[in-house]
């Protein structure tokens, strides 16, 4: 089973993306991101809901964030 991964800008956007979504129920933990998946600050939180949807959110909070990856 894949899961989705946004990675971060950094550690506390990480920390406060988690809180916001959260918040919102909307699943979300962070872990490091894996060595083959794109860059940042080493950090990226995992999702379970839509990345589009979960982006939109990021963004209206104002919270930086890189790319969103599908992983198998």
């Amino acid at each position: 089973m894949g899961k989705t991964l946004i990675t971060m800008t950094s550690i506390t956007y990480a920390m406060k993306a988690k809180a916001i979504l959260n918040n919102r129920k909307i699943y979300c933990e962070i872990e490091k991101t894996p060595k083959n998946v794109g860059s940042g600050c080493g950090y990226s939180i995992r999702i379970k809901d839509n990345m589009n949807y979960v982006i939109k959110v990021l963004d209206e909070n104002n919270i930086p964030h890189k790319n969103g990856y599908q992983i198998s």
